[in-house]
């Protein structure tokens, strides 16, 4: 599976809403845990992707280009980035789900929290 493949699966997880029952909380803060754990990783890989491919042979060809036609580093740096730019949204995009699940972890532990209150007061057994 590709990062892009899964970074869709993840993106679709994290869109999914959650009821208040707290079984279902609690499941989900252990996954969102192992998301957040995941998409860390995935981010560190499609960083190396991404550094990778700015110094690969297209950035040598760009240079070149550039030299050649007296660009200005400005102009070379845009260049690059037009040429990396899946790469960089795989990268941003992956930075927005890691902390779209660190962010809803403590949504779901506040939303547990209310659960337990609220069966406290009520004199329900959690």
């Amino acid at each position: 599976m590709t990062l892009n493949e899964e970074a869709t699966q993840i993106q679709d997880y994290l869109e999914i809403h959650c009821s208040d029952n707290p079984a279902e909380i609690q499941q989900r803060i252990r996954e969102l845990a192992v998301y957040t754990a995941r998409t860390g990783k995935m981010l560190a890989d499609a960083k190396m992707v991404l550094n990778t491919k700015k110094t690969s042979e297209i950035q040598k060809t760009i240079i070149s280009i550039a030299k050649e036609a007296h660009l200005a580093a400005a102009v070379q740096s845009a260049l690059l980035k037009s040429i990396c730019i899946e790469e960089s949204y795989l990268v941003d995009w992956l930075d927005r789900l890691n902390a779209s699940c660190t962010h809803q972890s403590a949504s779901m532990i506040t939303l547990l929290s209310y659960a337990k209150e609220e069966m406290k007061l009520s004199g329900a057994q959690f």
